[in-house]
C-alpha cells in the first residue's frame, strides 16, 4: 500500500477512529486502525467490538492498492506533530511507514486479518434524517444519560419512531432530556424503539460536517446502522428495558414561568458560585415579579442572584435544584426563551422549549 495524503483530512479521520479504539485491551489489534486503500481511497476503520467506525478519508493519492493495521496512537500522534501539508503512508510486511519532507517513522504492525470484520453500509435504509436535526436531538439528550449506572438500561438513549416523528429521550434517573425530531423518510421496519448506547451517540454527533446532509439509519441483528456520504457507523443496542418515562413526566403543572434563556443561565451560574458538594444546591424563589437564587455555603459564603421573569401565572413558590443540572441543559437550549412550571417545593420541574423540548429536573432539600 502507498497513498499520498493530505495531512489536516487524515488528522481529523484518525482523531475520530481514535475515539473508538479502547484504552486497554488483552487484544492488542483493538488498539489499532485499519487502513485501506483501493478504488482511489482510503478507509479507516476501528471498533472496541461494540462500536464501529468506518471513514473515507478525501483528498489522497492512492499509488498501490494494499492494508495496514497500526496502533492508533502512534499513527495519529506521528500526523498530528508533522508540519507537512501532505504525508506518504506505505507498508512494508506488517510495518507501516510515515514520510514528511524531513522525517520517516517504522511502525510496527499486525496483520490486516486479524482485524474484526467492521461493516458498512448496504442495501436500503429504513430511516434517513437530517443531520443537523439528528445533531440537535442527540445535543439535547445525550448529557441526561446515566454514567457507569447499574441499570444498564439507562447509560443509552432511547430512541423511538412513530411514522415520521422521532423521539429521543435520556434519563439518569435525577432528570430526564425528551427531545422530538422529523424523519425525512421511513421505509417498512418492524423497529420503532431502541436504546443506543451514549458512546455510540457522541461519535455520532462529531460525524456530520454540512448539517443539511443525509443520515441513513438502519437497525439489523441487534445493532444500529448510521451512514453519511463518507462514514459509517454501527453499534450494539442496549439491552434492558428502558423506564417508562412518559409517567415520570408531570401533567399538573399550575405555575409556569417565562424567561429570557441568557438571563437564566448567568443567574445560576453566578448563584452557584457559593456551592460545594455538602452544599450544592440553589435556592430559587419564584414569584410574578422576579426569580430570586440563593445558595449558601459554611465556610464559604451566601449568594443572592436576582433574574427578572417574563411572565409568570400561579402562586409563588421556592425549590431547591442541583444547580448543575439547571445550567447543563441551557448549554444546550437553542431558544430565546425558556418556560419552567412546577407544583410545588417538592415535586419535579419542568423546563420546556416549543412543544419538542421537555426536561424533568428533581427537586433537592436544602435543609
Amino acid at each position: 500500500m502507498k497513498v499520498i495524503c493530505d495531512r489536516g483530512a487524515l488528522v481529523d479521520a484518525l482523531n475520530l477512529a481514535g475515539a473508538v479504539v479502547v484504552a486497554r485491551t488483552p487484544k492488542p489489534v483493538l488498539l489499532c486502525v485499519r487502513l485501506e486503500a483501493s478504488n482511489g481511497m482510503l478507509t479507516v476503520a476501528s471498533t472496541d467490538l461494540e462500536v464501529a467506525l468506518h471513514l473515507t478519508v478525501g483528498q489522497v493519492d492512492v499509488q498501490e492498492e494494499g492494508e495496514a493495521l497500526i496502533p492508533a496512537d502512534k499513527l495519529t500522534a506521528i500526523v498530528r506533530e508533522s508540519a507537512d501539508s501532505t504525508l506518504t503512508i506505505e507498508t512494508d510486511a506488517e510495518a507501516g511507514h510515515v514520510r514528511g519532507e524531513d522525517s520517516h517513522f517504522k511502525i510496527f504492525g499486525y496483520p490486516p486479518a486479524e482485524f474484526p470484520p467492521v461493516a458498512r453500509f448496504t442495501d436500503e435504509a429504513q430511516m434517513e434524517i437530517n443531520a443537523g436535526q439528528l445533531h440537535d436531538l442527540i445535543s439535547k439528550t445525550l448529557f441526561a444519560t446515566a454514567r457507569e449506572n447499574s441499570r444498564y438500561a439507562i447509560n443509552g438513549v432511547l430512541v423511538e419512531r412513530d411514522g415520521k416523528k422521532l423521539t429521543m429521550v435520556a434519563t439518569d434517573g435525577r432528570r430526564l432530556a425528551l427531545a422530538k425530531g422529523s424523519l425525512s423518510k421511513v421505509e417498512a421496519t418492524d423497529m420503532d424503539s431502541a436504546i443506543i448506547p451514549t458512546k455510540a451517540l457522541g461519535l455520532l454527533a462529531r460525524l456530520f460536517d454540512d448539517p443539511a446532509e443525509t443520515v441513513k439509519i438502519k437497525f439489523v441483528d441487534g445493532q444500529a446502522m448510521f451512514a453519511t456520504e463518507n462514514a459509517t457507523l454501527t453499534t450494539n443496542l442496549v439491552e434492558g428495558n428502558f423506564p417508562p418515562y412518559k409517567d415520570v413526566i408531570p401533567k399538573d403543572q399550575d405555575k409556569k414561568a417565562v424567561f429570557a434563556t441568557d438571563a437564566l443561565a448567568s443567574g445560576v451560574r453566578r448563584a452557584a458560585l457559593l456551592t460545594n458538594e455538602e452544599s450544592k444546591g440553589v435556592r430559587m424563589a419564584f414569584s410574578a415579579e422576579r426569580l430570586v437564587l440563593s445558595s449558601r455555603a459554611p465556610e464559604m459564603g451566601e449568594a443572592e442572584v436576582t433574574v427578572p421573569v417574563e411572565s409568570y401565572s400561579g402562586d409563588a413558590v421556592e425549590i431547591g435544584f442541583n444547580p448543575h443540572f439547571v445550567t447543563d441543559v441551557l448549554k444546550v437550549v437553542d431558544a430565546d426563551q425558556v418556560t419552567m412550571e412546577f407544583k410545588a417545593g417538592n415535586k419535579p420541574g419542568l423546563l420546556k422549549v416549543g412543544s419538542d423540548f421537555t426536561y424533568v429536573v428533581m427537586p433537592v432539600s436544602l435543609g
